[in-house]
Order: structure tokens, then C-alpha cells, then sequence
């Protein structure tokens, strides 16, 4: 077994583990997960982030309920447009089917 059998260790570039490869199969025999980092330093910090996505939640629910309860005039709105339009575009000839396109 020389130098070259034998398996050495190569730094991921997509997660910053280490991978052992074997030369002679060219494949990743270990994987060494990259130590974690901390997402906040403090708890204060935590806190201020969880109550900041505590607000967004809300402010989304209250637009989402506002978008709901105009969504009924919306509606009638598009409704009575598109109706508007077939009276004023009348429709010439006889109407398609899927029989006539054969």
C-alpha cells in the first residue's frame, strides 16, 4: 500500500466539513459535519428576534383578513366587469367546440 492508497481529508466548500476520500474509489468514505454556529449571542437578542417575528406574523394575518373581507366586493366587481364586456363585445359566428376543431 503506498502513499497514494491512502485516504486523505479534503474541506467541503459547500458546508465547511471535512470529507475523508479514498484514491482508489474515488469516493467519500467519512463526513465530518462542520461545527454549528450560534445564531444569537445572547438571549436578549433571541428575544428581541422572536418578538420582532411575533409582530410580521400578526401584521401578515391582519392584511390577509383585510384582503378577506374586501375579497366578496372584489369578486362582484370582477364579476359584473366581465359581464359589462360580453354585452358589449358580442359574439360572432357560432360558438367552438371541441367536436368542430377535428
Amino acid at each position: 500500500m503506498g502513499l497514494s492508497d491512502q485516504p486523505f481529508d479534503v474541506m467541503c466548500p459547500e458546508c465547511g466539513g471535512m470529507l475523508t476520500i479514498d484514491p482508489v474509489s474515488r469516493g467519500v468514505i467519512a463526513h465530518t459535519a462542520p461545527p454549528r454556529k450560534k445564531t444569537f449571542e445572547d438571549f436578549g437578542a433571541a428575544a428581541k428576534a422572536l418578538k420582532e417575528s411575533d409582530a410580521r406574523r400578526e401584521s401578515l394575518f391582519a392584511q390577509s383578513v383585510a384582503a378577506e373581507k374586501n375579497r366578496d366586493d372584489l369578486m362582484a366587481k370582477k364579476f359584473a366587469e366581465a359581464v359589462k364586456k360580453a354585452k358589449e363585445s358580442p359574439m360572432t359566428g357560432k360558438p367552438l367546440r371541441d367536436f368542430d376543431l377535428e
